[in-house]
């Protein structure tokens, strides 16, 4: 299975979980996340966790052996609750539904767009080609 096949078949198996409506653009919201030059995209995601003395879990989801777990409250924690809201609101979820959500997806989406076990490089903007395809194969799949 190829490595796009891998990020569309986590991120389709967590929208066939989520049974469609506003949660069903979970795995979307979640990879625009990922995406946003203004957040740092993963590169961003990944500082954040290392400012929040969190390196040793989001390096677990990056490398090539077992994933941490984060619960809900830390990856809230972690994220900021204005992160957990904005997101949360583009979704109709509540920010605890939310901060559960991606906790349980979260290091799956990470460690499946960093299959060699490390970070894929950036472009030019801070977005990462890798997530930028991924997102497009993703939107033709659910749009």
């Amino acid at each position: 299975m190829g490595l796009f096949d891998q990020v569309l078949s986590t991120v389709g198996g967590l929208a066939a979980q989520q049974g469609g409506g506003a949660a069903g653009g979970l795995p979307e919201v979640v990879l625009h996340w990922l995406n946003d030059p203004q957040t740092g995209g993963l590169s961003g995601l990944v500082k954040t966790f290392e400012q929040q003395g969190m390196a040793h879990v989001v390096a677990s989801w990056i490398s090539n052996g077992q994933n941490l777990p984060i619960d809900a409250s830390q990856l809230q924690a972690v994220l900021g609750s204005d992160t957990v809201q904005r997101l949360a609101g583009q979704l109709g979820l509540n920010p605890a539904e939310l901060s559960g959500q991606l906790a349980q997806w979260l290091p799956q989406i990470v460690d499946r767009l960093t299959p060699q076990g490390q970070l894929p490089a950036q472009g030019a903007q801070g977005e990462s080609p890798l997530v930028a395809e991924g997102l497009s194969l993703l939107k033709g799949l659910l749009g």
